[in-house]
């Protein structure tokens, strides 16, 4: 029997999947590397660690699973986050961290550019928001801040770049993660020149553009040898984590969104229109020349949990992450919708949509004697969702939406699931698998294998788990909450620079 593998080079984990030809999930591991801020802003991850990391799990998979159960692989598909960028020499060596979408050290960079004439320009090419995510701002400020390193720059790689060029020697890039770079023109599938232009490069000293499907390299022939993989292997470049995603959800249909919280989050829309949004506040990101995948992301989410359970959550030496979410959960669970007043802004990682303030800071509003810990968490968990449901809001300006499936970390937890659907007063749909990007890595390579006639056959085969009901009177009470959420973000915009300038 034959299977597919999927390898999802996540933001602090990745994760390999083993499906069978008819997506039913055969094996999964997971392998996780630390992400560094030595400086503030910075994001960084190493590029060798991540590599290790991904051959030692796809290993283990392989030897664990596929070949304990005597199953051929037909195809590998990639997916990886976006916005991320790492400089390497003429032999391909790293010349230093690879930097993340959650770096924020270009934001003098990205202030120049936001709302100028030029800026405006790139963002209908690009369909990417001006802000310090983007390698297209990355770059620049390392033109202006770190110019050695720039000037022996052979090439500007994404993280999947470099791990694909390690495996196969080839030096590429899919249009969905180039669409999310602000250098890609996302009308005539090339290298934007007025992008190229203000980070200062030629399109020479990046990946050469391919489509999603692209399959025409093969693994070195030290990695044949080491998986135990043969030659006629198809190694599918595949797209980004969020187009896979939204892919994987089986999100198609006009009316539908999908939500993703993970570490940070987003709210999505697939159509074949880049949605025009004169605010500059949502994204449009190619998975195919057709197809165009819009919303908005954000920083925070299952990240702004974590730090809450590792700051104030009860640890001891037996401290496990999983119990401490459990435990926080059951908390926030004895406290009613609103959290008896307190708001939490969630913004430890600044924000990109609907705000995109690289400045913008946390805050717990309205605390009183009676407050405590249980009171905390449950506003921790409706900050994160109140911040997904501004985007949402953002979105339903140009789209009309009328149910949701939810996908991530976020989805296993019933509790949140249904914060979403009594704020959004929507149904929500959890899926019958929780990863939708593996899901989504697997329609790509069966669509590319034949198993179905195209993308949008294939997403109608994601199966529906559970849906949960909006409840009329907890919506009412966070619609009175958001506003005070809403008025506050932007009461507090100058505050968050005066705090940022402060720490520099």
């Amino acid at each position: 029997m034959n299977c597919i593998i999927t390898i999802e080079l996540g933001t602090n984990a990745v994760r390999v999947f083993a499906f069978d030809l008819k997506g039913e999930v055969i094996g999964f591991k997971k392998g996780t590397y630390p992400t560094f801020h030595e400086h503030p802003d910075h994001s960084e991850q190493d590029p060798e660690q991540m590599f290790i990391t991904m051959l030692y799990v796809l290993k283990k998979l392989l030897n664990e699973v596929v070949y304990a159960a005597k199953l051929e692989v037909s195809c590998i598909c990639f997916s990886s986050s976006m916005h991320s960028l790492l400089a390497v020499d003429k032999d391909g060596i790293p010349l230093g961290n690879a930097i993340t979408w959650a770096d924020n050290r270009g934001k003098k960079e990205a202030g120049t550019l936001k709302g100028t004439a030029l800026g405006n320009a790139l963002y209908e090419a690009t369909g990417t928001p001006i802000h310090p995510m983007s390698p297209l701002v990355k770059i620049a400020w390392l033109r202006n801040n770190d110019p050695e390193r720039f000037k022996i720059t052979h090439k500007f790689l994404s993280i999947k770049s470099y791990i694909i060029q390690q495996l196969t020697g080839t030096c590429i890039i899919d249009h969905s993660i180039a669409s999310a770079t602000g250098l890609m023109n996302i009308h005539s599938m090339e290298w934007d020149r007025s992008a190229l232009d203000f980070a200062g490069i030629s399109a020479q000293r990046l990946p050469d553009l391919v489509p999603v499907f692209f399959s025409d390299i093969k693994l070195k022939r030290e990695y044949q040898n080491s998986l135990r993989l043969s030659s006629a292997v198809k190694i599918l470049i595949g797209s980004s984590d969020g187009c896979l995603a939204t892919l994987g959800a089986g999100v198609w249909d006009a009316g539908r969104a999908t939500i993703t919280i993970e570490d940070s989050g987003a709210f999505r829309v697939i159509g074949k229109e880049v949605i025009n949004d004169p605010m500059q506040q949502l994204f449009n990101y190619r998975l195919t020349n057709e197809l165009v995948v819009s919303g908005g992301p954000t920083n925070n989410g299952g990240v702004i949990f974590e730090w809450f359970a590792n700051q104030l959550g009860e640890q001891g030496s037996s401290y496990d992450i999983d119990q401490a979410f459990n435990m926080l959960i059951r908390e926030a669970s004895t406290v009613p919708a609103g959290s008896d007043g307190l708001l939490f802004l969630p913004y430890l990682l600044g924000e990109r949509a609907p705000i995109w303030n690289a400045n913008a800071r946390g805050c717990y509003f309205g605390l009183h004697i009676r407050h405590e810990r249980q009171h905390m968490i449950r506003a921790t968990i409706e900050g994160i969702l109140f911040e997904m449901f501004s985007i949402g809001k953002t979105m339903e300006a140009h789209r009309k939406i009328e149910s949701l499936s939810i996908n991530g970390s976020f989805a296993s937890i019933p509790f949140c699931t249904q914060m979403i659907a009594d704020m959004f007063n929507r149904p929500v749909n959890t899926l019958s698998h929780g990863d939708s990007i593996g899901v989504g890595a697997f329609l790509l390579s069966a669509t590319d294998l034949g198993i179905f006639s195209d993308l949008e056959t294939a997403s109608k085969q994601v199966r529906m788990h559970q849906t949960f009901l909006p409840d009329a009177k907890a919506h009412d009470i966070y619609q009175q909450y958001f506003r005070i959420f809403e008025n506050l973000i932007k009461k507090l915009g100058d505050e968050f620079d005066d705090l940022a300038s402060l720490s520099v």
